[in-house]
């Protein structure tokens, strides 16, 4: 409720005139308490702002800020772990340690469960002993409720709960905790990244990047294998597909291994193109081919969709203008054993179209027959420029089609700020091919890609007035 605009004053005002006459303040205290889980920060607003007229101890106050680092860390911008030292005062539980198991099962909902953090240490008092740490929040009081005394009663363990001082340090808090505990009040926190192998990448806002050299310490120390962290500092290049980058902390080696549907890639992140957020998507068009099918996969990037349709025994040509993509594609293809299935090209998108594929189409539709079951495939996987490309189908091939089955099948990405996406995306592609799309193609929503701008794909077979251009009588 504090955090919400509510005082100490209106809550004691209003909602303790509701409770029944007779109630006693700690009961409605006890009652606040049980659901302070629900409403982060509850707890401690309730009783920053009192109802007792005795002062709030250290103790006190140590326990509500379990999971706060100290204050003294606020606006660090060089990474201190020594600063976030504290020690705060827990509740325990004296238990003997032939039955710590058994006493642990039994009150599982009121120890301490906090990754990182012991539940369980050596009473200093007696070597037979061990100290049970119990949930400050779900202990207030330091005193336990009945149902937990009568567990207790039935194990012959006293109910008494006992004071603790628990040392936290840097390791024992969540990223998130630690950069909101750093960056100012009411400002955005954001501990999210894409991992490409041994680096996390973040898209970091203006107000955060004061901090970025301590956020990407961060990033590194919480996330093993993450040896570097790097930020984007422009937008993507439409043409490479790459973006200038900056190291913020860690290792500035950029060549990186990943894996994506149990296949490995190696890459230079920061000459090509890589999104692990596509993995599914590359699945999904990978999932759509047969053996013995043909994929042209016009900006292929490093072969996220070339290789394992190869490996699934189609027949792949694929191209990217960038030459360090080129490159790497090479390099995947034999790293993958694939490299004698996959005939790689370096060339404008639509050169690639106007050249090799239409070649490779005009060859090879006229020889269908009607029980051949080969399929062709396009993918255009440029989303900022794809649609534009689309008119490059426009008599590609001269003579008669040889039935629809043999039309091939594009799947182009592009994104969309409309209210309609879906629709958006197919008028657009109707306009580069100059006919209408209506009841001939579908389109699947990839992903989100920022707040009003979604990425598609569409899917469709080249009409064959649009791909044919027929002879004059």
């Amino acid at each position: 409720l504090w955090r919400f605009g509510y005082s100490a004053r209106l809550l004691k005002n209003n909602h303790l005139r509701t409770a029944a006459p007779n109630t006693s303040l700690p009961a409605v205290w006890t009652l606040l308490a049980q659901h302070s889980g629900r409403i982060p920060g509850l707890f401690a607003a309730v009783r920053k702002n009192s109802f007792f007229t005795m002062p709030e101890s250290t103790e006190d106050r140590a326990n509500l800020e379990l999971y706060l680092p100290h204050p003294r860390v606020r606006g660090m911008t060089l990474l201190d772990r020594e600063a976030f030292k504290r020690t705060v005062v827990v509740p325990v539980l004296k238990v003997k340690k032939e039955i710590v198991n058994t006493v642990l099962k039994s009150l599982r909902h009121t120890v301490l469960q906090r990754p990182g953090l012991k539940r369980v240490v050596e009473d200093p008092e007696d070597e037979d002993g061990r100290l049970l740490i119990l949930d400050p929040h779900k202990i207030p009081e330091f005193s336990l409720g009945e149902s937990e005394q009568e567990v207790l009663k039935q194990l012959s363990v006293s109910p008494e709960v006992s004071r603790y001082n628990l040392e936290l340090t840097y390791e024992n808090f969540k990223p998130e905790e630690i950069l909101r505990a750093v960056l100012p009040e009411g400002q955005e926190v954001t501990s999210g990244f894409s991992r490409v192998g041994h680096i996390a990448h973040l898209n970091l806002r203006d107000h955060q990047l004061p901090y970025r050299h301590l956020i990407g310490q961060v990033i590194i120390d919480k996330n093993p294998g993450v040896t570097c962290a790097v930020n984007k500092t422009s937008i993507i290049d439409s043409t490479y597909r790459n973006f200038q980058m900056e190291v913020l902390a860690g290792e500035s080696n950029m060549v990186t291994k990943v894996k994506e549907n149990n296949i490995a890639y190696e890459l230079d992140f920061s000459k090509v193109y890589w999104n692990p957020r596509l993995s599914t998507e590359h699945s999904r068009i990978v999932e759509l081919l047969k053996p013995g099918d043909v994929l042209f996969d016009v900006f292929a990037g490093i072969g996220p969709f070339a290789i394992p349709a190869a490996k699934k025994k189609c027949r792949v040509f694929a191209n990217d203008l960038n030459p360090d993509s080129y490159s790497w594609l090479l390099h995947n293809c034999k790293l993958n054993k694939v490299d004698n299935k996959i005939k790689a090209f370096n060339m404008d998108g639509r050169d690639f179209l106007l050249g090799p594929v239409r070649e490779e189409l005009s060859k090879e539709l006229p020889l269908l027959r009607g029980e051949q079951k080969t399929s062709f495939h396009i993918v255009m996987n440029l989303p900022a420029l794809a649609i534009e490309f689309l008119d490059a189908f426009r008599h590609l091939l001269a003579g008669e089609p040889c039935g629809t089955a043999g039309l091939p099948t594009v799947h182009c990405y592009g994104f969309s700020k409309h209210s309609d996406p879906a629709k958006d995306i197919r008028e657009r592609a109707e306009a580069s091919l100059g006919t209408s799309l209506d009841g001939r193609c579908s389109t699947y929503l990839v992903r989100n890609v920022a707040p009003n701008k979604e990425m598609l794909c569409i899917s469709f077979q080249v009409p064959a007035e649009v791909l044919y251009k027929r002879a004059c009588p």
